[in-house]
């Protein structure tokens, strides 16, 4: 079929020609995939890729989306050469400077970061960054962050070569052509409907850009993104500037300066922005521009003359406003659609598309191909996001707080403070009365600590111990000496059953899931690789009922996984029953006596073994418990049908004040099952991790019946020997906090990074857990190593651990 010949039918449609739908198309030839059509409704980077200011950052906020900001500016370095038409990218480097100690800190950190992945930096005093702009104002700067291979590029060459160089690989592209509709039977995405006709295809890609919400509504598939206005002003040509002028980033007064041919560019990401487009984009928008509002840009102007004074002196040359994606969480989105099988997407790049367009397309055209992402990418995946957050009023509200995001201080635990309040626990109200300060995960509140009376449950963020350091230290030691009651309502929740139910579980667990009922399993999910997919216990409820409980965050994501592996001969029926049940964990040594006094069952360790479940009754209702625990001390989870949750709490409140029974919120959580050594998935544990690398072989049973998915990745790393190990580190100085990315330094050298990190109440010191990849990974000589954490350019001595800093043969929680 000539190129020129519009199709009836195709492998791959692409849906969107900006510069990320041109890289997906560039990426899948690079693949060796020809049949390849990219439709564009009018013309390439017509939408919001012209405008964009063509920053190439490189540095992220994590170690995986760094790696690929890297390889975006490596392929833009190259693409000429590649395609053969000029891009304008120019590698000048960045510069951000820091007007305050936090934010000093901050880029600190971040440098920790570049530094282990291999990314030049330099971190500089203000003298020096004087020394490198003379045009700075240094007065109020504290210091900055340099990195020399940053740089800029002009979006619509940009594109324009990623095209050039998709049709030389086989692709073909269509300008003028509108896709009104995706086509689908049953859930699975069969094509597209267009202003010139079907087509049908074995893969559809969605990178429409603002469009894509509701195009991906209209089949049902949540994709949630908001648009908003951006605004920047160009100068006047300047005489004597130099074309080599770094980007200058200001985030503390929100604005960032590129040097524009022979002019500069302003532009800002103010923290309280304007949304657009509530009510959809026109159909006709093309190269268009937004009215101007200078009474808004004017602070943001100001502050940019204050940083750079020769922009008192310039003339505006133009004053831009265009609309820009934003999601809720500031993450793009990226991946399979988990309710409409090969309908691919790649949009929301909330105005960092330019500088993540190639990783982005790299990584997306790679899971075409082979089914899952090649790395990973939690981060950005779409399977993160909740059907609730396609509701309009909700975007609209998150995006006026989520533009400015950009720019505004990254704290560790720092809380969205728009659009809050959307899932809450029935027993949210009396939480909120015991002073519960609240923090949001997939829109749930769920009381992170609670306030002593007289405090107001808020947070003051720092980098240091936060205002919220002693409360959730008291309840982390009383989980330990006593007795606490923690609200896990948010956990995700399936009921799997069926005759095949146990078998189908069994495939996909690489524990043994042939148990007794009422025993409950800890096991993993793992991929094709080994890789772990999903962390979770499994309870046999009846002979072919099982209750799956996972994680808050990853709900929409281990149920997608759970039903796909589901084939049309298995007699199964899987249900998501997160909403029908509350749950609240009673944790400590104390929680049988508690428990004792308002339920006739018997809680004696005889009687009731560690990891399994019983019906019991407790107050007036019935209720699952499960001997089971993620903090490390004796204790139950109970699962209550939701309509009955708020008397058993009452009820263990009122027996609770015998025992000084004390609230506890997720921060201590955190803390606890840390001390424990309590792997996270998402942190410590992720799709590119196996159990073997974790340190969680014995999840694995190898010559269970009918074997697991992954068995024989794991076999073939049994038998080469892991590259990679986690390992426990003990800060040992306890003024030091640990969050996550901090490097790991083995020995003088760089060999992994913190995967999460919290203080460590019952041990006196900070602790973390992070991989080790460099040298032997012998017990002996992991262990004799001299290990350091290098936080905001410190280098921190650290003990290293196999086991756990604190009960490390499990003896409180079996006892």
């Amino acid at each position: 079929m000539p190129q020129t010949e519009f199709p009836s039918e195709t492998e791959i449609v692409i849906i969107g020609g900006g510069v990320i739908g041109c890289s997906v198309a560039f990426h899948l030839t690079q693949l060796g995939y020809r049949d390849v059509h990219l439709l564009e409704r009018r013309e390439l980077t017509c939408g919001t890729t012209w405008h964009a200011a063509g920053l190439i950052g490189q540095l992220r906020a994590t170690s995986n989306m760094t790696k690929l900001s890297q390889y975006t500016s490596d392929l833009y370095r190259d693409l000429e050469s590649i395609s053969g038409y000029a891009t304008g990218f120019k590698q000048n480097g960045s510069l951000s400077v820091a007007t305050s100690e936090a934010r000093w800190e901050e880029l600190r950190r971040g440098s920790d970061m570049a530094r282990n992945l291999g990314l030049a930096c330099i971190t500089l005093s203000p003298d020096h960054i004087e020394e490198l702009n003379p045009q700075i104002n240094i007065k109020d700067v504290v210091g900055g962050l340099f990195l020399p291979s940053d740089g800029q590029t002009n979006p619509i060459d940009t594109t324009r070569a990623l095209a050039a160089a998709a049709r030389q690989g086989g692709a073909t592209i269509h300008e003028g052509v509108t896709v009104t509709s995706i086509l689908k039977k049953d859930d699975v995405a069969t094509g597209v409907k267009t202003s010139k006709g079907e087509i049908f295809a074995k893969k559809i890609v969605l990178c429409g850009g603002m469009w894509s919400r509701d195009l991906a509504a209209s089949v049902g598939v949540t994709v949630p993104l908001h648009a908003a206005e951006h605004f920047y002003a160009v100068t006047e040509p300047i005489p004597g500037l130099p074309t080599n002028f770094p980007v200058l980033r200001d985030p503390d007064n929100c604005i960032y300066i590129k040097e524009d041919a022979g002019k500069l560019l302003i532009g800002a990401f103010e923290p309280i922005a304007k949304p657009w487009g509530h009510d959809g984009i026109p159909k006709d928008f093309s190269f268009d521009e937004l009215p101007p509002d200078l009474d808004h840009f004017e602070p943001f102007l100001m502050k940019a003359m204050h940083r750079l004074p020769a922009l008192e002196n310039a003339g505006i040359h133009t004053w831009f406003n265009g609309p820009e994606s934003f999601t809720p969480d500031d993450r793009y989105m990226l991946g399979e659609a988990p309710n409409l099988s090969n309908l691919f997407v790649a949009t929301g790049f909330n105005s960092v598309g330019i500088q993540s367009a190639g990783g982005a397309g790299k990584v997306l055209a790679e899971w075409i191909s082979k089914g899952e992402p090649p790395m990973d990418v939690w981060d950005v995946d779409i399977r993160r996001m909740h059907p609730f957050q396609q509701n309009k009023a909700y975007l609209y509200d998150r995006t006026i707080e989520s533009l400015g995001l950009l720019y505004q201080m990254h704290w560790p635990h720092r809380q969205p403070e728009t659009a809050r309040g959307v899932r809450k626990s029935p027993l949210h109200d009396r939480l909120s009365q015991a002073g519960a300060c609240f923090g949001t995960n997939t829109g749930w509140e769920r009381p992170n600590w609670f306030a002593h009376k007289g405090q107001v449950a808020k947070y003051e963020y720092s980098y240091g111990r936060q205002n919220w350091f002693d409360n959730s230290r008291h309840e982390h030691m009383a989980t330990r000496e006593n007795v606490t009651l923690f609200d896990q309502t948010s956990f995700s929740k399936y009921r799997v059953e069926g005759p095949d139910a146990e078998a189908l579980l069994n495939r996909l667990s690489c524990n043994d899931i042939s148990v007794p009922v009422g025993k409950m399993v800890y096991t993993q999910w793992l991929n094709q690789r080994g890789g772990i997919e999903a962390d979770l216990t499994i309870t046999r409820l009846e002979p072919e009922v099982f209750l799956v409980v996972t994680s808050c965050a990853t709900q929409i994501r281990d149920f997608n996984w759970l039903k796909r592996n589901i084939s049309p001969d298995d007699r199964v029926m899987a249900t998501d029953v997160t909403s029908a049940y509350s749950v609240l964990g009673i944790m400590g040594p104390k929680s049988p006596a508690l428990l004792s006094k308002i339920s006739p069952a018997i809680f004696s360790n005889e009687a009731f073994p560690f990891a399994t479940a019983q019906e019991i009754d407790l107050g007036y209702a019935r209720v699952l418990a499960c001997r089971i625990t993620y903090v490390g001390e004796l204790g139950w989870e109970l699962y209550i049908p939701s309509e009955f949750v708020q008397d058993v709490y009452d009820k263990i409140i009122d027996a609770g004040s015998e025992f000084d029974l004390v609230h506890s919120g997720y921060h201590a959580i955190d803390s606890l099952r840390l001390e424990k050594a309590y792997r996270h998935w998402g942190h410590d544990i992720t799709d590119e991790d196996t159990p073997l690398e974790a340190g969680l072989s014995f999840t694995v049973k190898w010559d269970k019946a009918g074997g697991f998915i992954g068995r024989e990745a794991l076999l073939r790393q049994k038998a080469e020997g892991i590259k990679k190990r986690l390992v426990q580190f003990k800060l040992k100085d306890p003024t030091i906090m640990l969050y996550h990315n901090e490097p790991i330094i083995r020995n003088g050298e760089y060999t992994g990074y913190i995967s999460s990190g919290a203080y460590g109440h019952a041990i006196g010191s900070c602790l973390g857990m992070g991989y080790v990849r460099a040298g032997s990974l012998a017990n002996e000589d992991l262990l004799s190593s001299r290990y350091e954490i290098e936080v905001a350019g410190k280098r921190v001595e650290a003990i290293a651990s196999l086991m756990p800093f604190y009960d490390p043969k499990s003896t409180r929680i079996r006892s």
